[in-house]
């Protein structure tokens, strides 16, 4: 039996707690012996959505191979954060020398800070908290624009539905990766993201616009992105002329055409392919591409994050 403890703090947010505590439960509708736990400084700890929760005040016997996992709050800044208790501190710094692993989602990297846990390791969290983490800790590695880090017995997710990629991800490590995949599954998730991919991907990045004309196009590039796209079927979609598309999609998505913005969906899609073992030429070929030439050329002007 392998406890998963979550360590609830005030103002948690639901999705930091109920994603990874779907995944694991998930995992023992399936046979895998794990019990979750919830325990607080208090037993009634308010959510951020408002829902009240209940925790146990106590502790359950940890062992190694057990979890402790600390889901985020709402935090526009770091400074607001829950102060740990110097009886929390000491129960998690006790655990991770025990050879134990503790996670964090979101804000929660923050405790893991405060418990020391974080100094000289590698980190995450959301995109948005990440300056102020490093400013705070200054030993410890922030790493920017990921979806996880793993380091010594700390791991930690950035944000709100990336604590699902983070415990899909250690149940791969514990059982294979052909449990994370019946779980993540039954939980109707796309796909099982690895931990340096970005928090951000190219429907994020653009379409924080209000130019409801280019959202219009992007909702038909995003659907059939692996299909050509003429610039003249997306104009007469959006019901303007091809030169007014092309200079409105520019405005409003800094600088890039419509099928810049396919090609970068293209490109997402095909790195995560590879990532997950497809081949490169077949991978360029499920994403639209004749071949992988194109992708090579694509991938050449970010030469910072090769292609595996």
């Amino acid at each position: 039996m392998s406890h998963v403890v979550f360590l609830l703090l005030s103002g948690v947010h639901l999705l930091d707690l109920a994603g990874p505590a779907q995944v694991f439960s998930t995992a023992a509708d399936f046979g895998h012996p794990y019990r979750l736990g919830y325990v607080a400084e208090q037993e009634l700890v308010p959510s951020a959505q408002g829902v009240p929760l209940t925790a146990r005040t106590t502790w359950p016997e940890l062992g190694p191979r057990d979890l402790i996992v600390v889901p985020g709050w709402r935090a526009p800044t770091l400074r607001r954060a829950p102060e740990l208790s110097p009886d929390i501190r000491a129960r998690l710094r006790a655990h991770h020398a025990a050879g134990g692993t503790l996670a964090s989602v979101c804000a929660g990297a923050e405790a893991l800070g405060q418990a020391g846990l974080l100094d000289g390791r590698r980190c995450t969290t959301h995109h948005q908290l990440q300056e102020e983490l490093a400013a705070r800790h200054p030993r410890a590695t922030v790493v920017r624009d990921v979806l996880f880090t793993m380091d010594d017995g700390v791991v930690t997710a950035a944000g709100i539905a990336s604590g699902i990629d983070l415990a899909l991800h250690l149940l791969a490590l514990r059982h294979g990766p052909a449990l994370a995949a019946q779980v993540a599954r039954n939980m109707v998730v796309y796909a099982r993201r690895n931990g340096h991919e970005q928090q951000a991907g190219a429907m994020l990045r653009h379409r924080s616009h209000l130019n409801d004309t280019v959202h219009r196009v992007q909702d038909l590039i995003d659907a059939r992105f692996a299909e050509p796209l003429p610039l003249a079927r997306l104009a007469a979609h959006a019901g303007v002329s091809e030169r007014t598309l092309t200079r409105l999609f520019s405005r409003a998505t800094g600088g890039l055409t419509p099928l810049r913005y396919q090609q970068t969906l293209r490109l997402e899609r095909a790195e995560h392919l590879i990532s997950h073992g497809r081949m490169r030429e077949a991978a360029a070929r499920e994403v639209g591409f004749d071949d992988a030439r194109m992708l090579r050329r694509l991938r050449a002007r970010k030469p910072s994050a090769p292609l595996p």
